[in-house]
């Protein structure tokens, strides 16, 4: 039977992970290889090899209300979309509320996992950590959640590029970028347009000479603010709008996605629009990109060709000459040097359940891309992982698990060209809905409809945020349906922050009784009276012509 559960990394997915476990009933260690949670977003001044980097800037692009803990909402006064700093904040928070922090074993780094001898009968695994003395030590736990993350190990693929070992200037990836301070001035040529990509080249385009931004195939860009100055997830990400999608050609959401988005920014003109159409691919998120390319101070190029001494070539032809730097916002490769390499190398190592393992004890947190915030997915992967753990949720056999994993990335390889990428993608609702009815926490509609129509109507047509996966079933809170109806207030809140004055209301002369009686006096008179020589004349005029 599983009792003791080892966590191995104290992020976001750690904490949840923590969390779950207890409320289980079951007994997580969670290792940390740093000083403090927080994991990727623990600003660092200095880069640590195979640790987490994010840039001093970085602004979350999920909504608050979109990406809390389900039985946790942030708090009201917080931005909808909030700095770093304010998000590890927040896991501080819940932290502290749930006292999370005294299952943790900080400054510990787990060297090894394997499993034992008698794994096919016990399901147990051997772990080896190194603590902050350096001292090695030997552990036996019931089940394993990997939870370190997938943005270690940058992907930085200078030997693609013909020329960049005579290059004058610096290259280096995104993980070692930290602010603009060192680009002022400066040429600087920003290689990939993902989310980082984007907000890197932005951001150093406020204080380069000039800044290029190089993508290979283009992207869709949205903002954060949606009608209304409202956050887009709110508005985009809903049940209603995820059947509308399903039911409706392909070819006509994506006319009318990509309708709406040009008219702000016509793709085409400003050298953004990519091959593939909107709903194939994530998109862009980014709030200032066009404005930069409007103001000159951010060109954009097609994908990199390779380094020519002090400048660089582009694949159709251009070169530009004197590049003091080129940033590399390549991604990353998920590796897990810890794990067996039947685990962290094989086929299927994208997968929550690694399929060839013959007991279910070990779960990979977080490995998967969507279009939608990652924090309630990997909850509800946490949830379902520990009911696997504790036999309350089954697999199903090996075969059936490789056909569907096989069948799912078939799927998305017409988006996604590689393997490995396609393997990754998920679709938000639909993901989180079938790991909720293997958990016995997806909302019941026709249930919902008739005892509670007004929390049905916020459910099925409003935002899908995490609280509707703690309305019923194990794990309840009795808070979720509060938090639902409340949620649009939460957002609402950080902007109340000056009292807007509210004009003095006048009765109007338009709408003044002594007006309409006398209009309608007029109106009916005019249409008793008699018809008039003119009109007749007219009439007349326009029978004759047949009119």
């Amino acid at each position: 039977m599983v009792q003791r559960v080892a966590v191995v990394g104290a992020g976001s997915s750690g904490l949840a992970c923590i969390k779950i476990c207890v409320d289980e009933g079951l007994e997580p260690v969670c290792f940390e290889s740093s000083d403090d949670i927080g994991g990727l977003w623990k600003f660092k001044e200095s880069p640590e090899p195979e640790r987490s980097s994010i840039y001093r800037s970085l602004v979350v692009n999920t909504s608050k209300e979109m990406m809390c803990f389900s039985d946790f909402p942030m708090p009201a006064d917080y931005p909808n979309y909030m700095h770093n700093s304010l998000l590890l904040q927040y896991f501080r928070l819940y932290a502290d509320h749930f006292d999370l922090l005294r299952y943790i074993h900080f400054q510990t780094t787990v060297r090894s996992v394997a499993q034992r001898p008698d794994f096919s009968l016990s399901g147990q695994w051997d772990i080896v950590t190194i603590n902050g003395d350096g001292e090695e030590e030997r552990h036996v736990f019931d089940a394993v959640l990997v939870c370190s993350g997938h943005y270690t190990h940058p992907a930085l693929p200078l030997s693609d590029f013909p020329g960049y070992e005579t290059f004058s200037g610096r290259c280096f990836h995104s993980c070692e970028y930290k602010d603009a301070d060192a680009c002022r001035g400066k040429r600087v040529v920003v290689v990939g347009i993902g989310n980082s990509g984007g907000d890197i080249a932005v951001e150093i385009s406020r204080s380069a000479e000039m800044t290029f931004l190089s993508t290979r195939q283009g992207a869709w860009v949205m903002g954060r603010m949606a009608t209304n100055g409202l956050p887009m997830d709110m508005t985009a990400i809903t049940r209603f709008n995820n059947i509308l999608i399903r039911l409706l050609p392909n070819t006509l959401v994506n006319w009318a996605v990509e309708r709406a988005l040009n008219p702000k920014c016509d793709h085409k003109l400003y050298g953004l629009k990519p091959r593939h159409r909107l709903l194939d691919k994530k998109p862009l998120i980014n709030d200032d990109l066009p404005s930069r390319i409007l103001q000159g101070a951010l060109v954009m190029k097609p994908n990199l060709k390779g380094f020519k001494d002090s400048g660089v070539e582009f694949e159709d032809g251009t070169v530009e000459e004197n590049i003091d730097a080129v940033v590399f916002c390549t991604g990353y490769n998920g590796n897990f040097p810890f794990l067996p390499p039947a685990l962290s190398e094989g086929p299927h190592k994208e997968t929550l359940f690694p399929p060839c393992l013959s007991q279910p004890t070990l779960a990979v947190m977080g490995l998967f891309q969507t279009k939608g915030p990652i924090m309630p997915i990997v909850e509800m992967q946490a949830r379902w992982a520990v009911k696997v753990f504790a036999g309350l949720s089954r697999l199903p056999c090996k075969e059936k698990m490789l056909e569907v994993i096989e069948s799912e990335r078939k799927r998305n390889m017409k988006s996604y060209n590689c393997p490995r990428k396609a393997a990754l993608q998920v679709d938000f609702i639909p993901y989180l809905d079938f790991m909720a009815e293997q958990v016995g926490v997806r909302p019941n509609f026709l249930r919902l409809l008739l005892r509670d129509p007004v929390l049905w109507v916020r459910v099925f047509f409003g935002p899908c945020t995490p609280y509707q996966y703690r309305l019923s079933g194990p794990g309840q809170w009795a808070g979720a349906r509060q938090a639902i109806l409340t949620q649009w207030e939460r957002v609402v809140q950080p902007f109340r922050t000056r009292v807007v004055p509210e004009p003095e209301s006048k009765p109007s002369v338009l709408f003044s009784p002594w007006l309409l009686t006398f209009g309608a006096a007029v109106t009916i008179a005019a249409l008793l009276q008699p018809p008039t020589f003119n009109v007749v004349y007219k009439c007349g005029v326009f029978n004759n012509m047949g009119l």
